[in-house]
């Protein structure tokens, strides 16, 4: 089932107000119970971790800048004077 233009604007957004700072929290949780990590190991898990959330999402973040395509065209008036 495709997701209209508006259902994937207003899930992005709480996907992004809500998610993120829940997996957020998660990520760094779950760093910091791994015990003896060095620093040069955290930062690429950290990178990975940063990169791996926004994979389930791409469907519905695809396209969300721009223009709705569901949306009326405006045509200018022309005005004669």
């Amino acid at each position: 089932m495709a997701l209209s233009y508006k259902a994937r604007k207003r899930l992005s957004l709480l996907i992004l107000l809500v998610g993120m700072p829940i997996y957020v929290v998660i990520a760094v949780n779950l760093i910091d119970s791994i015990d003896r990590l060095p620093i040069w190991a955290e930062v690429p898990a950290y990178i990975v971790l940063g990169v791996a959330w926004i994979l389930p999402f791409r469907s519905v973040f695809l396209g969300i800048g721009q223009v709705d395509p569901d949306a009326p065209v405006e045509r200018p008036v022309d005005r004669q004077e």
